[in-house]
């Protein structure tokens, strides 16, 4: 009987000491969350007005590369901070601080969050990118916006949630990235927790804008684009004759465009000749109307089908001078002007795009001798100039931030800046918890004359 009380008391001993752990592990944390399906970090943090740092100091593994909060999972919900007071209320008013003053008032703090590197093209690419953005804030001091700018180098394998924890991170107005769309739902949770523009600068996948409000992704995807310009050439050419030419080029994805175009003039009783690149020169001419302007649209993009496309055209006017013949292109196009230019003016061109590259403009010239200057090199040969989107993404959103304060939204009218070469129009995307996607479309038009005008949509 005493081996049996010894037990006894040993196990109500061991059972005592659990529940005493138990009771001040519990009192370490003020709740301890079970996660749902739709939770995230930030979310979490928002919920308990605790910051990303406290929530992740309270749970270590969080801050290990690669962790994923799990349905079921347990988190630690720490106690609450006291929050330093102003000399205001420590006289004894109640007033609090607001989390962010009027961006109109004071200095914007601007963060990018790009792959800064030299590395790969993609590196090499955004530094461009970002020296544009300093070019810009450069601009903008002279005319009084004060910017205070922070860049990290958030490369394609980079943990953006170690980006997003460091100091200034989450006291940023506006953040310019990420470039990865593995990134981005990180990131968009970020910026809806702390209240701060999100602007996704180049092509992602996914449809995060729909859900994020402060996201504005200035990517358009190939459908979107596909659509404005089926819609575009539509409302420019009535009463045009469409000619299609097959250019027998097996890589092509302009069927998307073609098959398109097709289906559209069909709904509209609108005639159209099809005809081929190898035919004869008779066949090929018998495709064009001698009574009505006609409008050609090849079947790619490709610069040789291009020029061969020429040569057809220029041996078919040579024994039709009569034939009125415009030209409805691709974006890609605006590569070949060097080569082109005096053609695309010779056949009225028209090339769809939401960017243009204007090399004989003076505000161009000036930016890319001022580029040199600083940098000691050249912008790199890209349509568009990754530098002059930088500068023009930045002059947008910190001229439009410093007029209209958090309110800004890059809707028609709100901006007054003239860019270089990137213009800017967001429209509200999803329901009314969406945020914002550029929606400029333009059609450069070579003219007969020679000259070059901007067809804004």
């Amino acid at each position: 009987m005493k081996a049996f009380g010894r037990c006894v008391f040993l196990l109500l001993m061991a059972l005592t000491i659990s529940v005493s752990t138990a009771f001040a592990q519990a009192n370490q944390w003020r709740a301890i969350h079970k996660v749902k399906k739709k939770d995230t970090i930030y979310g979490i943090a928002n919920t308990y007005s605790i910051s990303i740092p406290e929530l992740m100091d309270a749970n270590p593994d969080m801050k290990k590369e690669g962790y994923m909060l799990k349905k079921g999972d347990y988190v630690f919900i720490p106690f609450e901070k006291p929050k330093e007071l102003t000399s205001a209320q420590n006289a004894g008013t109640t007033n609090l601080v607001p989390s962010r003053s009027d961006v109109r008032q004071r200095t914007i703090r601007v963060g990018v969050m790009l792959p800064l590197h030299n590395v790969d093209g993609d590196g090499r690419r955004m530094v461009e990118y970002y020296r544009g953005i300093l070019m810009a804030c450069d601009s903008l001091k002279l005319q009084g916006i004060s910017v205070d700018i922070h860049a990290w180098n958030v490369g394609i394998d980079a943990d953006i949630r170690q980006t997003l924890l460091e100091k200034g991170a989450s006291e940023c107005d506006i953040i310019f990235g990420p470039l990865y769309t593995k990134q981005v739902k990180t990131l968009a949770e970020f910026c809806k927790i702390y209240q701060i523009k999100m602007v996704i600068p180049f092509s992602i996948n996914g449809d995060d804008v729909a859900y994020y409000p402060t996201i504005f992704q200035v990517y358009q995807s190939p459908t979107a684009q596909n659509e404005a310009s089926l819609k575009a050439f539509m409302e420019r050419f009535p009463g045009y004759h469409p000619v299609i030419i097959d250019c027998n080029d097996s890589t092509s994805t302009k069927g998307l465009f073609t098959l398109g175009l097709r289906q559209r003039l069909d709904a509209k009783g609108v005639k159209y000749n099809i005809t081929n690149l190898n035919v004869s020169d008779e066949t090929f001419a018998k495709a064009f109307s001698r009574k009505e302007p006609n409008v050609v649209i090849l079947n790619t993009g490709r610069s040789p089908e291009l020029n061969s496309v020429f040569a057809r055209l220029n041996t078919m006017k040579a024994t039709n001078p009569n034939v009125i013949i415009s030209l409805y292109g691709y974006t890609e196009w605006l590569m070949y002007t060097k080569v082109y230019t005096e053609l695309f003016h010779k056949y009225d061109t028209y090339i769809p795009t939401t960017s243009y590259y204007n090399a004989h403009s003076k505000s161009v010239q000036s930016l890319e001798q001022n580029f040199h200057r600083w940098f000691k090199t050249d912008m790199q040969l890209a349509i568009p100039r990754f530098a002059i989107t930088g500068y023009d993404h930045a002059q947008f959103f910190l001229r439009g931030m410093h007029q209209h304060g958090a309110s800004f939204k890059g809707t028609k009218g709100e901006s007054t800046y003239i860019p270089l070469q990137t213009p800017l129009k967001f429209k509200p995307v999803g329901d009314v918890g969406g945020g914002m996607q550029n929606s400029v479309f333009m059609l450069i038009h070579y003219k007969p004359n020679l000259s070059i005008e901007a067809v804004n949509y």
